[in-house]
């Protein structure tokens, strides 16, 4: 799951077995919900604790030879703690890691000397000095929590994505395979922006991509590829096995150019150039990606790939992109999301047609169009995110927020979805007045407070919260 730097504290005129028992159940209930942990030992140091200034320069020490394999770091606070060894410890370390601060209940029944924690105290000394050193932190959904307890599991959980989510903005590897559809002008972005963040994007001429297609010639690496598409959706009547053909090759060749460019998401110019000199839609391939962990947004809206590797770092789950399209009915908080589409299988509510585009068709022409995912996304809960650079004010901003995928009927055709979110209408117009796209990157689960934390506190970008 996560590796997390541990650091226990203690204040030398609290009760020892304070310590130790803490320790103990922390380390413990870490293993048990699949974490590995880095800490200083009870060799180390005085029972594993950080307090003393030479303490904080051991942890310090661990934490810094391993900070490439970290994710984050957790601070466990059994008494009132040291707070300065803390803020030392971590600012010594050099690790710029997410960090979750743990204090322990008194029990009411045990606030005798030989008893007594007083965390519930330290725990505001301590975020003091983290301010004042200018170190960014989390907390725990309850001031003070029990380290073994199912409360602080669900934190140490939550904490884990936020770790994800940042890690993967940090180093974030996004492709860019086309040019920009000429008309969408929405999409547009800085570059520089992003690679101030930390995310590199990694842009390729579709050329280049028919080439390697030309190029292939492992027939059974075809036949395998051409299998698994049939398993993947109910190919519509009358698609020639030609056809197919050309979808796996397409797979084959987009793949093997994220594997060698070692991307982790992708914007893809799906319309007109797959089309127009390949002859085939590109929504099948994008969704085999993302069905596989590798994320892919239309009409090269590298953002949207932003935002949907954040989706899915955050969830777990393969997210799916849509654009904000029609109202329902006169229902205020529910409107229809729908997109050609390239949503992965498993956002589908039973195993999704492969057809021809819809409306893009009509224009390009039926025979060169062959490859969109048709079907109603399931009923789930849901959370919606945005990324988008704010050039002219030279900052990366966001919205998001939580709702469900409703099973109202919807009677229109491609990737479908009813969506409702509270108060929509004052969503649309934070949207409109702010400037942002139509699109907008979605995922089956409830993750909004992962995606605040990770992108407001930690990445420190303007995030807007709808709720």
């Amino acid at each position: 799951m996560a590796t997390f730097g541990v650091l226990i504290s203690n204040r030398s005129f609290f009760p020892d077995h304070l310590v130790l028992t803490a320790r103990e159940k922390l380390l413990k209930k870490l293993s048990e919900w699949g974490h590995e942990v880095v800490t200083l030992s009870t060799e180390d140091t005085f029972m594993g604790q950080t307090m003393t200034y030479e303490e904080a320069k051991k942890c310090a020490d661990l934490f810094y030879r391993n900070r490439d394999k970290m994710d984050g770091i957790i601070i466990c606070l059994p008494n009132f703690g040291e707070e300065t060894g803390i803020a030392d410890a971590i600012r010594m370390s050099r690790c710029d890691l997410p960090i979750l601060i743990q204090a322990c209940d008194d029990d009411f029944d045990k606030l005798q000397l030989e008893n007594r924690r007083d965390a519930f105290c330290g725990k505001l000394s301590l975020c003091n000095n983290l301010r004042q050193y200018g170190i960014k932190y989390s907390l725990t959904a309850r001031h003070t929590c029990p380290v073994d307890g199912e409360e602080f599991h669900q934190d140490v959980e939550r904490f884990a994505k936020v770790c994800a989510v940042v890690k993967a903005m940090r180093t974030a590897r996004i492709a860019q395979l086309g040019a920009r559809v000429m008309p969408f002008r929405t999409v547009r972005y800085s570059e520089k922006l992003l690679q101030r963040a930390g995310i590199t994007v990694e842009t390729e001429d579709f050329s280049e991509i028919f080439a390697d297609i030309e190029a292939l010639t492992d027939e059974d690496r075809i036949a395998a590829k051409i299998e698994e598409i049939r398993q993947y959706g109910n190919i519509c009547p009358g698609i020639s096995d030609e056809k197919v053909r050309k979808q796996a090759k397409l797979c084959i060749a987009i793949e093997d150019w994220m594997e060698a460019h070692q991307c982790d998401a992708s914007a893809i110019q799906c319309w007109d150039t797959p089309e127009a000199n390949y002859g085939c839609a590109m929504c099948l391939c994008m969704s085999m990606m993302g069905q596989k962990g590798k994320p892919s947004a239309c009409e090269t809206d590298v953002m949207g790939a932003v935002s949907m590797l954040a989706l899915l770092k955050a969830a777990g789950i393969p997210p799916i992109y849509q654009d904000w399209n029609n109202n329902y009915k006169n229902e205020p908080d529910k409107c229809i999301n729908v997109h050609c589409s390239n949503y992965p299988a498993c956002a589908f509510e039973s195993k999704p047609e492969i057809a021809n585009l819809d409306i893009l068709a009509t224009t390009l022409g039926e025979d060169v169009s062959f490859g969109a995912l048709k079907g109603r996304v399931r009923p789930s809960k849901m959370t919606y995110l945005k990324v988008s650079t704010d050039d002219v004010n030279g900052k990366i901003r966001c919205y998001l927020g939580e709702g469900t995928f409703t099973d109202d009927p919807l009677p229109t055709f491609g990737g479908v979805a009813v969506c409702e979110v509270p108060r929509l209408n004052d969503l649309m117009k934070h949207l409109t007045r702010n400037g942002y796209e139509h699109h907008v990157a979605l995922v089956q689960d409830a993750c909004a407070d992962v995606l605040e934390e990770a992108l407001g506190n930690y990445m420190e970008w303007d995030v807007y919260r709808h709720s």
